[in-house]
């Protein structure tokens, strides 16, 4: 190839990349909210532990301006009930998605960064609706990157357990009992077009049908292994901007649980390492992101906390840690 076309050839792919993310970001807060009333399972309440134990609030403080471990929340304790109605713990997963909803709140009204470690995804109900708000209070555009296993689209109607972190995406689309959808002061907290679900691989029969409905944008690990987790990212982060909050919800399920066992909830068939590292690195590559939960990482289903060390690893990844200086 001739000298000229290479240096247009290298201009265009310098041209397509995304922008960098800044060399340092804005500090960031540490929430710990140890729950497990939302799954079916025990043990996701040690998760804030074990990330800490992982070293995450170190590991970051090499990539963001500072950390502020902020501690627990503070909730009721799991009665390990039957539903009622369709919703198991309606009223302790309220309370902790309220407590989760303050306290990001209360950081991004800071100028902080949160980062929600849980915990049960329920409490994703609480945090991505404070970001709804922080959104609407000062005219920017909300992105929410669900990176699960699951579609956590669940109704009352259509679940199969009651478990209500099986529903946080259809709370925060507006269905769901009235103290969960309510949370950010307008229902829907978040318009369905705002939501993009990346590595799904279980979805109950009645969900598939209220996903559509929604019309959801969802890059399953079909879609991943067809085209790709670069391609499913670009399309997923398609139409961020200078102005776009990226809230980022990642269950530790996400994973493929030979890489990432403590998980209750294990669906073989997900990202490997290396595609869940270039998915964070492409979301970094974005400069966009505003707020981040940790969810259903559960030690009780670890082995010597690798799914903890995993979890930070990744977490580093999502600030900007990167093999090269990508100048």
């Amino acid at each position: 190839m001739p000298d000229g076309c290479r240096r247009r050839l290298l201009i265009s792919r310098i041209a397509s990349l995304p922008p960098r993310v800044p060399a340092m970001l804005p500090s960031l807060s540490l929430i710990g909210a140890p729950t497990d009333t939302g799954a079916g399972s025990r043990g996701a309440s040690m998760g804030p532990e074990a990330l800490r134990v992982a070293g995450i609030a170190e590991a970051l403080a090499a990539r963001v301006g500072a950390v502020h471990d902020r501690g627990n929340l503070a909730g009721p304790a799991n009665p390990w009930r039957a539903p009622v109605d369709g919703y198991r713990h309606l009223d302790e997963v309220s309370a902790w998605a309220r407590a989760a909803f303050d306290a990001v709140a209360a950081e991004l009204a800071a100028g902080h960064l949160p980062v929600l470690m849980g915990g049960d995804h329920a409490l994703a109900i609480g945090s991505v609706a404070a970001a709804a708000r922080h959104c609407r209070a000062h005219g920017r555009a909300l992105r929410v990157l669900w990176l699960d296993a699951h579609a956590d689209c669940n109704t009352r109607r259509i679940t199969p357990s009651g478990n209500l972190h099986g529903m946080p995406v259809a709370c925060l689309t507006g269905h769901g009992p009235p103290p969960l959808v309510g949370l950010a002061g307008v229902v829907p907290a978040v318009a369905p077009q705002a939501f993009r679900l990346v590595g799904i691989r279980s979805v109950d029969e009645g969900e598939k049908r209220f996903v559509h409905e929604l019309g959801l944008e969802v890059f399953d690990m079909r879609f991943i292994d067809e085209h790709g987790m670069r391609e499913a990212m670009r399309q997923a982060l398609a139409g961020i901007g200078a102005d776009t909050h990226l809230h980022v919800s990642l269950d530790v399920d996400f994973l493929d649980p030979d890489i990432a066992p403590g998980v209750a909830t294990r669906v073989r068939g997900g990202p490997t390492y290396r595609e869940a590292q270039l998915c964070m690195e492409l979301i970094a590559d974005t400069g966009a992101l505003g707020s981040l939960d940790i969810m259903e990482l559960n030690p009780a289903w670890d082995a010597h906390n690798r799914t903890a060390a995993l979890a930070v690893d990744l977490a580093e990844s999502l600030f900007g840690k990167s093999t090269l200086m990508r100048a």
